[in-house]
């Protein structure tokens, strides 16, 4: 059903590829989300939520440059390890703290002098300018639906990466750095999610949003819900929990010839997208080109 119309949003929707590290270890914790393009000068559309969490990069890093600066100019004696501790209670760091986030953008542009970005003061939803770059590596842009008319019981997908696959980053024990590598797997591959809208998201009698009877994945926040021409209708941006009721509490039952006590506790989830009436007010707002059908 969705084939044709996924190879279609392939064309202009792009992975946001994050490395994490907290100050306990030199684990590095991969993530993801996805941003789509909506014309040929460089703009995109994602989640808020994405863009603040780019900017927050940025602080946090030199927060934690500060910090091995101070720590590298201590005298390394008996009272080096009593020094350090005072500069973490300094920096407020634990061992669960989150000192280092790098992000990268895939395929997007071929280099950039950085970006710019508008919050919507409302919902989730963010523009973001790619600056500087000479040429565009994606190879289309979305389409919006003119009319947006979706009605309950209709399928609509939607395009993300929620499953970090890729591997080209290492941790450098000599500067005590995370970094983006030459080597290793440096994509992860798309996965899309159909739904059935199921009900629509409103405040003060204003609609907003789209509900689909299946989650939104982690990573696919910030990805175009379309339909079946590829036509786009909205963008993922979280999902709610609704507990079902069906509860199993303390109940026996037999696995592997064992006999075991579970309970569980049911929950569905819906996943909610921006609607595209949202989206395209805010590009006019900012004066963004975009294309309908």
């Amino acid at each position: 059903m969705f084939k044709d119309a996924i190879e279609k949003a392939a064309n202009f929707t792009r992975p946001v590829h994050t490395i994490t590290r907290t100050y306990s270890g030199r684990q590095i914790i991969p993530g993801a989300a996805t941003l789509f393009f909506v014309n040929e000068e460089g703009y995109a559309v994602t989640c808020k939520h994405v863009i603040e969490l780019l900017a927050a990069s940025d602080n946090l890093n030199i927060n934690y440059a500060n910090f091995k600066q101070e720590r590298d100019r201590l005298a390394k004696d008996n009272n080096f390890k009593k020094h350090v501790k005072g500069l973490e209670l300094k920096y407020k760091f634990n061992a669960e703290s989150v000192v280092q986030i790098k992000n990268t953008f895939l395929d997007c542009v071929d280099s950039m002098s950085g970006f710019t970005w508008h919050l919507h003061p409302v919902y989730d939803l963010a523009i973001l300018k790619f600056n500087g770059f000479n040429k565009l590596l994606y190879k289309d842009y979305a389409i919006f639906k003119k009319d947006v008319q979706v009605f309950q019981g209709e399928f609509l997908c939607r395009l993300g990466f929620p499953f970090p696959e890729f591997t080209n980053f290492k941790y450098n024990e000599v500067a005590d750095d995370i970094e983006w590598t030459n080597t290793g797997v440096n994509g992860s591959p798309r996965f899309p999610m159909e739904g059935m809208v199921t009900r629509f998201l409103a405040d003060s009698n204003k609609l907003y949003g789209i509900e689909l009877s299946t989650p939104g994945l982690k990573g696919q926040s910030g990805g175009p819900l379309f339909n079946k021409d590829g036509i786009v209708c909205g963008m993922q941006f979280s999902t709610k929990h609704l507990h079902l009721g069906f509860d199993i509490v303390e109940k026996e039952i037999t696995v592997n010839n064992k006999q075991k006590t579970v309970s569980d506790y049911s929950f569905i989830h819906l996943g909610q997208c921006i609607h595209a009436d949202i989206i395209k007010s805010f590009l006019k707002e900012k004066n963004v080109k975009f294309y309908e059908e």
